[in-house]
């Protein structure tokens, strides 16, 4: 009999049995909330090889497209065929290391006496009778990954921080594909997953952590714009087309409201927390700049910036903000996932057995290191980037990704014969060249030289693993000197937290979010040229 892999492991394959069986006997945890029958949507997996060797889909997996099953649903016919799946719950490395904030305490719900008391307007509500803690929880919700902050509202203190895939996979891997998704047939069945798997880790932390869901009172939620809104239950076919504005926007716009920051009931969008529980969605700055980079200009102290900065926040959408002389102007780089682990061979997430770094020596010798220290089953996006800037150095490609003697590819680890190509090396050229435009557009915008630039902070999971020097080699970042550049990691989290713990800083964004200029790339004359040179692994020229 032929083998099922799941998560790296191993088991016989017997017909008959669903994925979900496979995943109860290793010990995996699947999401579910419907008794297995297929009605919550909630246990789903990515069938990585022998799909065709599955039952047939059925009337509970409609709503799925390409290579994503039900657990529940899929059954193994084929005792001859091996069968690998992963569930989409998968934990991606992250930092857990909380950045220093500095402000003042002041949370929209508060302890007086024996009472919990919500800030409305200045008038303090009584919600509740307390209960030993009030807490709340800060979501940055990422199109490729999902991270939370549990924050113990009293202290300030971050008691527990936790991350996973963002379910939503199977609508696409990017945002446009998803607003077509969502805006098709099966609208509301991003919103169901996304709400569901947040329960579902709310779930656990209450169970892990031995404290109550109802002394949960508020959520702050972050994200780029499509990832918000569709969070909210909203329609997101307007910005998936020309302007590419949210709903909320064209409200601001006609007055109708004073900023896209959103306030709901939890229990109105479905989170199962205290039942007086709100959410808060914060503020969007334009278009696809949502407010993950809101919450990132917070992280930074923006409004205490005296010199010129670049912030670029790296992910399947980067966004790039300069600030000078009190002024702000901004823009959105449609990057993909090539650097997140789509449409590149053997690339991957940041997830447990991806190769995060690289060096080389002389005779093509490398070195890596795994995430976890486990064997390596595919390569990450700080790893590309050192591959990449290794293959230069090293001459084994020119400037245009072109390997030396015509090869079609380079091998990087003997162990499990992982390979680049040229289409790989294509393909993350333009997902760079898109991160290039981004940022030497709105430098050349702005009308600041370079060298005046004081800071680049570089926001982002990923953007805390690169090596800088490497980056700056293949063109990802500025050609800056290395004490400009600071990692700051999660900084949407960690601006998500403040707004959490602040209610002065959700004034300030909301204040200031609607006064940054946005630039749409694509309608400034030179954005082909500054695309064919960013799609050149060379050094950023502007």
């Amino acid at each position: 009999m032929s083998p099922v892999k799941l998560n790296s492991k191993y088991l016989t394959n017997i017909p008959q049995k669903t994925l979900f069986e496979y995943a109860d006997e290793l010990s995996v945890r699947v999401p579910t909330s419907c008794k297995r029958n297929g009605e919550c949507h909630e246990c789903i997996v990515e069938v990585s090889k022998g799909n065709e060797k599955l039952s047939k889909s059925t009337e509970h997996e409609t709503f799925l497209r390409g290579n994503y099953r039900l657990a529940c649903q899929a059954q193994v016919i084929d005792a001859k065929s091996e069968i690998h799946f992963n569930v989409l719950k998968r934990q991606p490395k992250i930092l857990t290391d909380s950045i220093n904030l500095e402000f003042k305490l002041n949370p929209s719900f508060i302890k007086d006496h024996d009472e919990v008391k919500m800030n409305l307007n200045g008038k303090f509500i009584s919600v509740d009778k307390y209960n030993g803690n009030i807490l709340g929880l800060a979501i940055d919700i990422g199109t490729t990954t999902i991270v939370i902050n549990l924050v113990n509202l009293e202290t300030g203190d971050i008691i527990h921080t936790t991350s996973f895939e963002n379910p939503q996979r199977f609508g696409g891997s990017d945002v446009m594909n998803r607003i077509s998704y969502d805006t098709g047939k099966f609208n509301g069945e991003l919103q169901s997953v996304l709400i569901s798997s947040i329960n579902f880790e709310i779930k656990e932390m209450v169970k892990n952590l031995k404290i109550r869901r109802t002394n949960i009172y508020e959520i702050v939620v972050v994200g780029n714009t499509t990832m918000r809104d569709i969070f909210l239950g909203y329609d997101v076919e307007t910005i998936g087309v020309k302007p590419y504005k949210s709903i909320t926007e064209f409200k601001q716009i006609k007055n109708e409201i004073p900023h896209t920051a959103i306030t709901v009931k939890s229990k109105d969008v479905g989170l199962r927390i205290n039942k007086n529980g709100i959410v808060y969605a914060a503020p969007l700055i334009s278009s696809h700049l949502g407010s993950d980079i809101s919450a990132d200009l917070l992280t930074i102290n923006f409004e205490s910036q005296n010199d010129p900065f670049l912030l670029v926040d790296i992910g399947t959408n980067t966004e790039v903000v300069l600030g000078y002389d009190g002024k702000y102007i901004a823009a959105s780089c449609p990057a993909g996932p090539a650097f997140e682990g789509a449409g590149v061979t053997y690339a991957m997430p940041g997830y447990s057995g991806a190769i995060e770094k690289i060096e080389f020596f002389d005779d093509n010798k490398i070195k890596y290191e795994v995430i976890d220290n486990k064997t390596p089953i595919g390569i990450c996006g700080s790893g590309l980037i050192d591959l990449i800037a290794g293959l230069i150095k090293t001459g084994n490609i020119n400037e245009l990704g072109v390997f030396k003697n015509n090869d079609n590819q380079f091998e990087f680890s003997e162990m499990n014969n992982l390979t680049i190509s040229r289409s790989d090396l294509s393909a993350l050229a333009q997902a760079k060249a898109a991160n290039y435009c981004g940022q030497a557009i709105v430098i050349q915008e702005s009308g600041i030289e370079i060298d005046k630039i004081n800071n680049l902070f570089l926001a982002g999971g990923f953007a805390n693993y690169i090596n800088i020097e490497n980056a700056i080699e293949i063109g990802f970042i500025p050609n800056l000197q290395a004490k400009k550049i600071t990692k700051i990691g999660n900084a949407s989290l960690a601006g998500a937290t403040k707004m959490l713990l602040s209610k002065e800083s959700r004034n300030l964004l909301e204040n200031t979010t609607k006064n940054i200029e946005h630039i749409e790339l694509e309608t400034i004359p030179e954005f082909f040229d500054f695309f064919v040179d960013g799609c050149q692994f060379k050094k950023m020229e502007i």
